[in-house]
């Protein structure tokens, strides 16, 4: 019988898999992140641990997985909050569930970008204020966004999809800044790869898809805010910790960007002193995959990814596969 610790409730469907499988397991019966020290006590001489991305899963914690434990199931698509290269040293597999939430977070994107430029969230707030007494031509005035430029940095799998979207959806003229050439985008809608220099530059739309590294922590920061236009729209449904929320703060303040929507943060849950307060910025909270289908499926995926790992198979999510 398989020692498995699910350090928070994901969707039914994920644990029934897991329990149909080994029978029983144990769960964290809060509905809240668990402290450093509580993961330390539960995880104990597990032969499998699923995680959330909200779960910091550092040397220490692995360690107190014992020599018993095979992997670690991150229900996200990101896993940097594992120490990835030690589970490696330990022969302890990490794997991840990618795919499932592109559209869903594309489409969250796409809805920040709109909310953005229009104004969607201002003008609600001002309207059930009861603030507004009639038609104004100078009332609530945003950005256009059809045949506009959008700056992806990122094109991987959800930022490919965000510039497919919008390109065939809305005439938008997309720049990409990636590592390597994404050949479908410059075919399918002439997307054309740039620096970052003059993505920021050039873009009226710009939205963030890339994953945390130790290179790219405060990516866009006050330097690159006074790049971009005046009339720039930013979107961040990637990782937090790419922008700097301070400065960001000071650039909205400061009316050197139109406006930003966000569903990560640098310091997750908490907002930066000031985010919150100003009127051009939308935030959400980090809701990119949340749709009853992507949510199930991550959780499904997770789940075969544990079974398959402590059944003596190579998950086929298997983050560490060449390090084993």
């Amino acid at each position: 019988m398989a020692n498995i610790y699910v350090t928070r409730k994901i969707p039914n469907d994920g644990l029934l898999m897991i329990k149909r499988k080994f029978g029983k397991f144990d769960i964290n019966p809060e509905n809240r992140v668990l402290s450093k020290n509580e993961l330390l006590k539960n995880v104990r001489h597990r032969d499998g641990v699923l995680c959330l991305l909200t779960d910091q899963i550092d040397r220490e914690i692995i360690d107190a997985m014992g020599d018993s434990c095979k992997i670690i199931s991150n229900y996200a698509v990101g896993f940097n909050n594992i120490d990835v290269d030690y589970a490696s040293k330990k022969k302890i597999m990490v794997t991840n569930t990618p795919g499932v939430l592109t559209d869903a977070t594309s489409d969250l994107a796409i809805s920040l970008l709109f909310s953005c430029a229009r104004r969607i969230v201002e003008s609600d707030r001002f309207t059930r204020d009861g603030k507004y007494k009639g038609w104004d031509p100078n009332l609530m005035l945003g950005q256009e966004v059809t045949g506009k430029t959008l700056g992806i940095i990122g094109a991987g799998r959800i930022g490919s999809v965000v510039a497919e979207k919008m390109a065939k959806g809305f005439n938008m003229n997309v720049l990409y800044d990636d590592p390597q050439d994404n050949t479908y985008l410059e075919k399918k809608i002439k997307a054309k790869r740039v620096d970052l220099k003059t993505l920021l530059k050039s873009s009226d739309f710009v939205s963030v898809h890339i994953n945390l590294t130790s290179g790219n922590r405060h990516l866009l920061s006050t330097n690159e805010f006074k790049l971009m236009k005046e009339t720039a729209v930013l979107i961040n449904t990637s990782r937090g910790e790419v922008i700097d929320e301070q400065a960001l703060v000071k650039a909205l303040q400061e009316k050197r960007i139109f406006a930003v929507g966000l569903d990560v943060y640098e310091n997750e849950p908490k907002l930066s002193p000031g985010l919150s307060k100003l009127n051009n910025v939308v935030i959400v909270p980090h809701i990119g995959s949340a749709t009853v289908l992507a949510r199930t499926l991550m959780a499904t995926m997770a789940a075969e990814n544990l079974i398959n790992g402590l059944s003596g198979k190579m998950p086929k999510y298997c983050v560490n596969k060449d390090a084993l």
